[in-house]
């Protein structure tokens, strides 16, 4: 039964008659009298008795009348909970993301945007680049966020930022008052690198090839948590960039060194989406906290 007719039957049980609830109603009482009409021989039995001018229902009615109301209410309350996921209140968005951002950058941009949205759910996927791209080509993800991604014509993007790679050591260490440094003094100290599948090594050994320096890494690590905790437990210096130690380096426990030879180049930070059809609202909304959050942090100093 389609809406307009269950309005009808409830208004004209309302009013009393098929003339007030059309002049409730705004439509011709011919039209009332037809969908209901329409009704009843589809249900194969009359739901009003026709008493004067009044109508009154007929059991078979009062059960139709039960359902009716039901279905209003809940269609009212579907229409409800559409108009908020449209205006961004309910929802759910699914972030594609590195494993070093999962665990740096978005905690608390995730927790912030909770407070600010706490009707829509948030999934964070922490993924090796190849499969972030992967997760938004197949749907798993309406957002993407990586580091120096190739550009495709299936994504478009929607956020940027570019970010130094330094040296990341305890407040203690002998760089940290520097104001920058050559990747030749961090070869004097144990060296605590990224895995090969990670971009930010591949940038690294070209510069260290391009200024013919030998390296040879303490630890390796394919997670820039443990990264950072070997740093602050006195095991060497890291080589990353500052949104891989953003905590700990708001919170002084961790210094950034940011690295000046002109062979290394900046580490490009991308949020991307699908470049086919737009994004609903909880994406929409996510991608603008993702996009502020990288605009604010690079302005700050925090990038450059």
């Amino acid at each position: 039964m389609h809406a307009r007719v269950l309005r009808y039957l409830d208004e004209v049980v309302r009013r009393g008659s098929i003339r007030k609830a059309a002049e409730v109603l705004h439509v011709a009482p011919t039209a009332i009298n037809r969908q209901i009409l329409d009704l009843e021989a589809e249900l194969g039995a009359p739901l009003f008795e026709r008493i004067q001018r009044r109508l009154r229902l007929t059991p078979l009615g009062e059960m139709v009348l039960a359902h009716v109301r039901q279905t209003l209410r809940e269609h009212d309350a579907l229409r409800e909970r559409i108009a908020a996921y449209n205006a961004g209140q309910q929802g759910i968005v699914t972030v594609a993301t590195t494993a070093g951002l999962a665990g740096s950058l978005l905690p608390a941009l995730v927790h912030d945007f909770r407070r600010r949205h706490p009707g829509i759910a948030v999934r964070v996927l922490d993924l090796p680049v190849a499969e972030i791209v992967a997760a938004l080509a197949e749907g798993d993800a309406e957002l993407g966020l990586g580091y120096d991604l190739a550009p495709t014509p299936a994504f478009v993007t929607l956020a940027a930022g570019e970010w130094p790679i330094g040296a990341v050591v305890a407040p203690g260490h002998p760089l940290a008052e520097q104001s920058s440094a050559l990747l030749a003094e961090c070869v004097g100290y144990p060296l605590i690198l990224p895995v090969a599948t990670m971009s930010i090594r591949g940038l690294l050994d070209d510069a260290f090839v391009r200024a013919a320096i030998p390296v040879r890494a303490a630890v390796e690590a394919g997670s820039t948590v443990l990264m950072r905790r070997l740093v602050m437990l006195g095991a060497g210096i890291a080589l990353l960039n500052p949104l891989d130690a953003i905590e700990e380096l708001e919170a002084g426990t961790l210094v950034f060194v940011p690295l000046r030879d002109p062979a290394l180049p900046l580490q490009r930070l991308t949020l991307f989406a699908r470049a086919r059809g737009p994004l609903d609202s909880a994406a929409s909304l996510m991608a603008e906290r993702i996009g502020a959050a990288l605009k604010a942090l690079s302005g700050g100093g925090a990038g450059h």
